[in-house]
C-alpha cells in the first residue's frame, strides 16, 4: 500500500509542478505537513544537497523520500511517480507542438503558467528564509539568526558581485558552516 501512496503523491508533484525543480517545493512541504515522512530541516538538507549534485531537486528529493520511507524499491517507485508525468505530456506535447503552439490559447497558457510558477517559487524561497534567518518565540536580538543572515548577506553580495558558478558558493558555505559551527 505504501508503494501505491509513494506513486500517486510523486506522481501529483510531477504533474502540477510546472517549472522545474524548485516548483516542487511547495508540494514537497505539503507532503511533509501530511504525511511527516521526513522533517523540515530534512527537506532543507536536501535541497542543499540536491543544488550540490547533478539531477534535479524533485528527483533527488524523491529518491530520498522514498528511500526514507520504504527503502530501495521506495526510491525507484518516488521516482517512478515524479518522472511519469513528466514524460507523459512531453509525448503528447510533442507531438501536437508545431500545430498548436501559434495559437493565442496556447500562447496565452504558457504566459499565464510563468507568473504562477514564479510566485510558487517565491512563497517557498519567501518560507525558506524565514525559517533559517529567524528563530520565532524569541524577542530582541534572539528573534534574528545573527551568523545565519550575515551568511546570507555575504553570499548574496558575493553571487551578485562576482557571478561564479554555484558550486564555489555552495562549497564556500558549507565551509564557512564547519568553521563557524552553523
Amino acid at each position: 500500500m505504501i508503494y501505491i501512496i509513494l506513486f500517486l503523491e510523486f506522481f501529483k508533484i510531477g504533474l502540477f509542478s510546472v517549472g522545474g525543480g524548485l516548483a516542487t517545493l511547495p508540494f514537497l512541504k505539503e507532503l511533509i505537513d501530511k504525511y511527516g515522512w521526513i522533517s523540515q530541516d530534512e527537506l532543507l538538507n536536501m535541497i542543499a544537497i540536491s543544488e550540490s549534485t547533478p539531477g534535479p531537486i524533485g528527483i533527488n528529493t524523491a529518491t530520498y523520500v522514498g528511500y526514507q520511507v520504504s527503502g530501495v524499491l521506495g526510491g525507484i517507485i518516488a521516482v517512478a511517480g515524479i518522472v511519469a508525468p513528466a514524460l507523459l505530456i512531453i509525448i503528447v506535447i510533442a507531438h501536437y507542438f508545431d500545430k498548436f503552439y501559434e495559437r493565442p490559447l496556447v500562447k496565452g497558457a504558457f504566459y499565464g503558467v510563468r507568473p504562477a510558477v514564479t510566485g510558487l517559487i517565491a512563497s517557498v524561497a519567501f518560507g525558506l528564509g524565514r525559517a533559517q534567518l529567524f528563530n520565532p518565540g524569541f524577542t530582541g536580538l534572539a528573534f534574528f539568526n545573527i551568523k545565519a543572515i550575515l551568511l546570507f548577506l555575504l553570499l548574496f553580495f558575493l553571487i551578485y558581485r562576482y557571478k561564479k558558478h554555484p558550486i564555489v558558493y555552495i562549497v564556500t558555505a558549507a565551509i564557512i558552516g564547519v568553521i563557524f559551527k552553523f
